[in-house]
């Protein structure tokens, strides 16, 4: 037995719930994605747990906290729960002046309606640099709609532009009452876990303890649920989530289904900066001749991207630093390049931006997550996935529909020289990235963005 197919048994056995090809639904934009999330929302009857990196103080924003409102008021007994980062929801944006953040924005709603809509902040580790909330999926009474996205503008396609994402909607009881279970009994009941509706909150500091207590029962936790029998007309859904280096089961599956690959490999990440234990993997599958191709947004296309006509911050060199690492590796595979078995596509549609993750392998899996595939997500951030087993090729053309459509705005890399250098940079991202790589600072940058 060889490698790869070991690695797919390992797969295969993990337990599975089983699901009607009929019961899942792609997205193909995020306009149907802010209507899908609405529409639901209107319609529930008994749950509404949203879990997401922030629910910003925007039109969107306050759009979504209106239908939450509309709802409870209309039924108190809805069970509606928003989660999202304890750090990001109480600062501004990166860059801005100092502010309360998103918690003056759910304080002010709290403060004008009867029943409310509870907002809670999960603090991964005491800092925000060292981990956040990462966590993906909104469950609506028995569907679970899943995403990268969070909730916002530019996420919600509220005016002119977007950022790209994916977008599923899964209609299963099992998948929803163990994504219910773990956010009630490992988030919501934490002692860390705290109310963002009130003025006066906890300290960080305060909350050191149960944050130690929360990231530690983290590390070990899992989706619970029961196993189930996938015949021949069902696929399979396996949720996943990790914390950490070690014990992480999410991370350990994202390995294993890159090395079971045995005749394509598709990876879509924002930001290029695999882990080195993933492109060690990616490496051998082109070794053994496994079709790999990379789909990555263009710097221009990355949320951190600052045009040379506005004043550089330093955060915006980031988009420069990732491109360095894709041509890095363009050149080190340049020979995989030159024959198609490597294809790496670059996206850039007007002024958005680009946030697809996931993973196909072989036409046989297909994970859906928020995880960015880098150090950061590898290590430090809150991460969750929905491994979709499809033996039988039922949601086929499905998947290929969502392939098709992300590779619609991209332009394939012929060679590595077909990816910007350092030389054309700007004056100040060149004098930047100099004084990082003077002081050694790029690795340390790769490991925590």
């Amino acid at each position: 037995m060889n490698s790869a197919t070991l690695h797919r048994r390992f797969i295969d056995e993990l337990p599975q719930i089983a699901h009607t090809p009929g019961h899942l639904t792609t997205l193909l934009d995020a306009r149907s994605f802010r209507d899908t999330l609405h529409a639901e929302i209107a319609a529930a009857t008994q749950r509404i747990y949203l879990v997401a990196l922030y629910l910003q103080d925007d039109e969107a924003g306050r759009e979504i906290l209106d239908a939450l409102y509309r709802a409870k008021q209309q039924n108190p007994a809805l069970d509606i729960k928003v989660l999202v980062d304890w750090h990001r929801a109480q600062r501004g944006l990166i860059g801005a002046a100092d502010s309360e953040g998103n918690a003056a924005l759910y304080r002010e709603y709290a403060e004008q309606f009867e029943h409310q809509v509870e907002v809670l902040g999960v603090p991964v580790r005491n800092r925000e640099v060292f981990g956040v909330l990462h966590l993906k999926g909104f469950v609506v009474d028995d569907k679970v709609i899943y995403s990268g996205a969070s909730l916002n503008d530019i996420y919600l396609a509220q005016h002119n532009r977007y950022r790209y994402d994916r977008y599923h909607v899964l209609e299963n009881k099992d998948l929803a009452d163990s994504m219910a279970q773990f956010i009630l009994e490992t988030l919501v009941a934490s002692d860390a876990v705290t109310c963002l509706n009130q003025k006066e909150r906890p300290h960080t500091k305060v909350l050191k303890g149960a944050i130690k207590t929360l990231r530690n029962k983290l590390s070990q936790a899992s989706y619970h649920y029961a196993g189930q029998t996938v015949d021949d007309s069902q696929v399979g859904l396996t949720p996943l989530v990790g914390l950490g280096k070690k014990k992480n089961k999410l991370n350990q599956y994202i390995r294993r289904l890159i090395a079971s690959a045995q005749q394509e490999l598709i990876i879509c990440t924002p930001y290029f900066n695999f882990p080195r234990s993933i492109s060690v993997e990616v490496k051998r599958a082109i070794r053994r001749g496994v079709k790999v191709s990379i789909i990555v947004g263009d710097k221009t296309a990355n949320d951190f991207y600052i045009p040379p006509s506005e004043p550089f911050k330093t955060i915006g060199g980031l988009p420069y630093l990732y491109e360095i690492n894709l041509r890095q590796f363009a050149r080190q595979n340049e020979a995989a390049l030159a024959r198609r078995q490597l294809s790496i596509y670059l996206w850039k549609h007007d002024d958005n931006s680009f946030h697809l993750k996931g993973l196909w392998v072989d036409k046989q899996y297909m994970m859906i997550t928020g995880n960015n595939l880098n150090p950061r997500a590898w290590k430090l951030d809150l991460e969750n996935a929905i491994l979709v087993h499809d033996h039988n090729q039922l949601i086929a053309e499905q998947k290929q529909q969502e392939i098709d459509q992300i590779l619609t705005h991209t332009r394939l890399v012929g060679c590595y020289k077909d990816i910007d250098d350092i030389n054309s940079y700007p004056p100040p991202v060149k004098k930047l990235l100099k004084r990082v790589r003077r002081f050694r600072a790029d690795h340390l940058l790769n490991q925590i963005m």
